[in-house]
């Protein structure tokens, strides 16, 4: 990670933003993290929205000028630190292919792995769910073995049931709820992992840490 390559832009009269440089790193994360819980607690921000390797920050323009918001978010990030919040490991059982997991044979395919090698590593990986992004709920996990890092579908699914594994790029990251997707379906878990009447609504947050179970492969 690179502090001075790290790019603070603004977007639109609203918003400003924070970039760090790719590759993700959970070291990164672990600074934006911190950064944004400080953020949180300030007054001049409407919103503080941590991503993967960034975080975008709303304000209100008739108020803030967006120079300043800049030169603040630059700042901070200097003397940032990289937040290790305890860890919170969540198990989730999960059946791997057939109708839970459609893209498992083709995973094998670009991998050259067997799917039952496909299944062992990610089941015995750890990951981290680095933010919540795309839809509500919906995490996506650094800690993907490289070997499984397989290019999103080129035809997206229409739907994609609440629960399905799925592996897009180096990441992988669970579907909260039914909805398009074009992320390789591997498995599939019957754990509810979004619901508006739990505190908080979604089962996986920001700097947990998820290893899968697998109870069945079909």
């Amino acid at each position: 990670m690179s502090l001075v390559d790290t790019r603070f832009y603004l977007l639109g009269e609203r918003a400003a933003v924070l970039e760090s440089p790719a590759p993700a790193n959970l070291v990164c994360q672990r600074r934006i993290w911190w950064l944004a819980a400080q953020l949180r607690r300030q007054s001049i921000f409407i919103d503080v929205v941590p991503g993967m390797n960034n975080l975008t920050v709303t304000f209100d323009p008739q108020t803030q000028s967006g120079d300043d918001i800049l030169a603040d978010l630059q700042g901070q990030w200097l003397t940032a630190e990289a937040a290790a919040p305890a860890p919170h490991i969540i198990e989730l059982p999960v059946c791997y292919g057939g109708e839970d997991g459609p893209d498992l044979p083709e995973v094998a395919r670009h991998t050259g792995l067997s799917q039952k090698a496909v299944i062992e590593q990610h089941s015995q990986a750890a990951y981290t769910v680095f933010f919540l992004g795309f839809r509500p709920g919906f995490a996506y996990m650094g800690g993907l073995p490289p070997a499984l890092a397989t290019p999103r579908r080129n035809e997206p699914r229409l739907m994609v049931r609440a629960g399905s594994i799925g592996i897009g790029g180096a990441q992988t990251g669970i579907y909260p709820a039914n909805c398009p997707g074009g992320w390789q379906l591997i498995g599939r878990t019957h754990t509810p992992l979004f619901d508006l009447e739990r505190d908080p609504p979604s089962l996986l947050l920001p700097g947990d840490q998820v290893r899968f179970i697998q109870v069945c492969h079909v």
